[in-house]
């Protein structure tokens, strides 16, 4: 019999062992299921999804890690982790708000107000929570770091949401805001005289890098005007992601309603290039002459080989870029990036590119990008109307300069100049690049007003 219950010890002793060893592992499997969930559903299923679907399915996963860690602890140890019911339940509730309610842009920026601070303090208190219950070595090596990514990702979160106010409420706007039914769409216009020029931003851009270079050198000869989308810069965002006609119908409505009087010269930078052809097919009495700069052909997904993986690529990761930029991530990186335009334009420039909204704004035009080429299709010609086109060859993918030679036919009075050592963005930010590009519009407004043909590179 006393051997028995010692045996019945023994075994005992043994289980409560096991149960007492098995809550590292449970910290560290349920915490990595949270990640590896989370991870794959916004690159997976939901990956190139708007905002607040990434933001939800990405909450959804982290809530199920807690869950399992306060479930499986208290089933499975002797150190049963209940706060962490906590989290998963709060986790849990935003992720599935976030799903529900479809917050706009609006709402995103307001509630970059109350996140921060939130999360910080959830941090701290599971800190606590953690320190009291926990005795394994995965508190140090799991939940401590994570724990700190948390306050760091609380305070970059609350730096970035102050910092775009400051920079709002101490960057003077030189242009002013237009009303577009309902929305406002920002231009600022310099210079005189016609016809004027109409500057449209390449993707993921503002009106800002125009006033670096260009804006200034076309303003000297007729008047130039840059203008933010909607949802870029200083403009309203827009109720719904937009295609080619959108922006076409933006901007038509933009220029009438400030009334800036037409024919125009557009002037399109990369995807900006695709919707001055949506614009030009939709209103071809509204123009006067185009220039492209290094633009985004029309058949990039048929005729650039790597385009197609590339895109899609580029949209999966385009969807996470909003909350990388609401955790202060891009202000931090553009710091460091070197960008030829000139103080202060450089630095307003990187201010504007490391907003949420700008990387909102960039993930939806990324999204309606088929959309518009094909659109963009819809201009076949421009007859004689002048139509030079600048491509980049530094770094150029294959397949692109034909292209841009293709785009020439557009027009029977055209020119097509190569940069060779200008890569895309240089055509814009490098004073070089910019200087060529500066002249190719004043080339397009000279034909224009003379009736003449452009000059041959």
């Amino acid at each position: 019999m006393v051997d028995s219950k010692n045996r019945d010890h023994e075994i005992d002793a043994q289980d409560q062992s096991i149960r007492k060893g098995r809550v590292g592992l449970i910290v560290a499997g349920s915490l990595t299921t949270g990640f590896v969930v989370a991870l794959v559903l916004v690159i997976g299923p939901f990956g190139g999804a708007q905002e607040h679907v990434i933001m939800g399915t990405a909450l959804l996963g982290w809530a199920l890690g807690w869950a399992l860690l306060a479930v499986l602890s208290i089933r499975w140890s002797d150190q049963p982790q209940r706060w962490a019911v906590v989290p998963a339940a709060l986790m849990a509730l935003a992720g599935a708000s976030f799903l529900v309610f479809r917050p706009d842009a609006n709402a995103m920026n307001l509630l970059g107000w109350i996140w921060p601070l939130a999360l910080i303090a959830l941090a701290v208190w599971m800190t606590v929570q953690a320190r009291r219950t926990l005795r394994s070595i995965t508190r140090r090596l799991i939940l401590y770091p994570l724990f700190v990514g948390l306050v760091v990702a609380g305070v970059g979160g609350g730096y970035e949401t102050i910092q775009e106010q400051v920079d709002r409420s101490t960057t003077a706007m030189p242009g002013h805001l237009v009303d577009v039914g309902g929305r406002r769409l920002y231009v600022q216009c310099s210079g005189s005289g016609s016809p004027t020029v109409v500057l449209v931003s390449g993707l993921a851009e503002t009106s800002v890098y125009w006033g670096g270079w260009i804006a200034p050198a076309v303003a000297q000869n007729t008047t130039v005007c840059a203008y933010d989308r909607a949802g870029q810069g200083w403009s309203d965002p827009p109720a719904s992601p937009q295609d080619g006609a959108a922006v076409a119908t933006d901007l038509h409505t933009l220029l009438a309603n400030a009334q800036i009087p037409g024919p125009y010269v557009l002037v399109g930078h990369s995807t900006g290039g695709a919707y001055a052809r949506v614009f030009a097919a939709r209103y071809p009495d509204q123009v006067a002459g185009m220039v492209f700069l290094d633009s985004q052909p029309n058949e990039a997904f048929t005729g650039l080989p790597d385009f197609p993986s590339q895109y899609s690529t580029l949209r999966r990761a385009s969807a996470l870029f909003p909350s990388l930029a609401r955790l202060g991530v891009f202000r931090l990186v553009n710091q460091f990036a070197s960008d030829p335009l000139p103080v202060p334009t450089r630095d307003e420039e990187r201010a504007a590119v490391s907003t949420a909204s700008l990387n909102r704004i960039q993930r939806d035009e990324f999204a309606e990008l088929p959309m518009t080429l094909k659109e963009a299709a819809a201009l076949t010609t421009l007859g004689g109307q002048p139509l030079i086109v600048i491509t980049a060859g530094k770094g150029a993918q294959a397949g692109w300069l034909p292209l841009q030679d293709k785009m020439t036919g557009l027009s029977t009075n055209s020119d097509h100049r190569v940069l060779p050592d200008t890569d895309h963005p240089g055509v814009v930010h490098d004073k070089a690049g910019a200087a060529v590009a500066s002249q190719a519009i004043l080339d397009v407004v000279a034909s224009v007003r003379s009736g003449g043909p452009l000059p041959k590179s």
